[in-house]
């Protein structure tokens, strides 16, 4: 399969995406293959934020977690997907395949799992309201190629979560590979598309997945901490820096992946409450430091302040204390990491490629919305209640599923 080719893609955008206004979860099928729009990027609903007098001083419960308890325990954060579960899959995968389905439109309903679904609902309550990660292993990357790869994975995907857009270009299978993007002009270069490292940072859905396809010569490992346990460090540690997370005094940028009339960057805290009522009171985190550090263009034309001392300060020590808190972890070949980006933040380290014609490191991404209907987060947003809140979408940019990186 050549790089970039696309499932059941259509050349161009229907005439009608630009036009089309309404309820994203009554999206037109002619666009969105599974009737329901990416909600995007919002700023938050700031009559909702909560000062950080009403944040709990500890954290307790499954969401709060040491790297230690899981170390030397494997066994407690991964599961081996049977020789029963793969065929499974497998078969799913190929009926869905036959039937002509765009990726696109794939759902629970089209992709039956009447035996690895009760697995997946364990996992995803897990995900959603326990340690908030798991690493599903035996997924056989290496054996399937990259239409059935895609269609099993997103398939399995759709058990936890909406798959939502990734990027201004629609995609919903996301590639994690270098493609030669300069990592310096992190205005303009999504960190994903280099070998660069990533800093430890939360996505724009509330659930992560990444599937090994190929590892690199060396470098590019996961490492995973628990928000909450990490706010419990700050509140012990430096509660000025605990403090100043929770106001929303963040600009964070958006690479120019805006829809007609929308800002270059949105405005929020780092650390929010759950709010009250609809919610259980539970602290949600939203960071990215590339998103943070790339707003000098709009800082030099007086449109956002720049970073002040103490907010330069407070990014060092949360850095500092999710590295110190963090869960190291490596991705084989056949790996499926899904991550909770309500209360986990991840990290990937900086690597090195293998010398062509070797296949580079290459990583399927998900991010996937667990909306508060059913079962997920309340967050501070305005499309809290959508199915696919969150993610980014420009304008009414169709979804696509390419195989591989373009």
């Amino acid at each position: 399969m050549a790089p970039g080719i696309l499932v059941d893609e259509p050349s161009a955008a229907p005439t009608t995406s630009a036009k089309w206004v309404g309820k994203n979860d009554e999206a037109p099928r002619e666009i969105f293959p599974d009737g329901i729009r990416t909600s995007g990027q919002h700023n938050p609903i700031y009559d909702l934020l909560r000062p950080y007098e009403d944040f709990p001083k500890e954290i307790t419960g499954p969401t709060v977690w040491s790297k230690e308890q899981f170390e030397n325990q494997p066994d407690k954060w991964t599961h081996p997907f049977t020789a029963e579960e793969v065929e499974e899959l497998s078969r799913t995968a190929d009926a869905f395949i036959a039937s002509g389905t765009p990726l696109t439109g794939i759902s629970k309903e089209n992709f039956p799992l009447p035996t690895l679904s009760k697995a997946l609902a364990d996992v995803r309550e897990d995900i959603i309201n326990g340690k908030g990660f798991i690493l599903f292993k035996n997924f056989p990357a290496g054996e399937w190629g990259p239409r059935k790869n895609a269609v099993a994975y997103m398939g399995l995907g759709t058990y936890l979560g909406y798959f939502v857009s990734q990027n201004g270009r629609g995609h919903v299978l996301g590639h994690v590979k270098d493609v030669g993007d300069d990592a310096s002009q992190i205005d303009k270069v999504r960190i994903y598309r280099t070998t660069a490292r990533q800093f430890f940072h939360a996505d724009d859905g509330d659930v992560v997945g990444l599937l090994c396809v190929h590892r690199a010569l060396r470098g590019g490992e996961s490492d995973l901490a628990s928000s909450h346990a990490v706010w419990n460090a700050l509140q012990r540690e430096h509660p000025d820096v605990a403090a100043l997370l929770t106001r929303p005094v963040w600009h964070f940028d958006r690479k120019g992946e805006v829809s007609d009339g929308q800002d270059g960057w949105t405005r929020q805290p780092v650390f929010y409450l759950e709010p009250g009522g609809r919610g259980r009171g539970r602290v949600y985190s939203k960071w990215d430091p590339y998103y943070v550090r790339s707003l000098a263009r709009f800082s030099d034309a007086g449109l956002v302040p720049p970073l002040s001392a103490e907010q330069e300060r407070a990014m060092a020590v949360l850095e500092e204390t999710c590295q110190r808190l963090a869960l190291h972890m490596v991705l084989e070949v056949g790996d499926i990491q899904f991550v909770a980006n309500t209360h986990v933040l991840h990290a990937r380290t900086a690597y090195e490629d293998r010398a062509p014609p070797a296949p580079r490191r290459h990583l399927l991404r998900l991010w996937l919305s667990t909306p508060e209907e059913e079962g997920g987060w309340v967050l501070p947003f305005p499309d809290s209640k959508e199915k696919k809140r969150g993610g980014i979408q420009v304008n009414n940019v169709p979804p696509r599923a390419p195989l591989d990186a373009e």
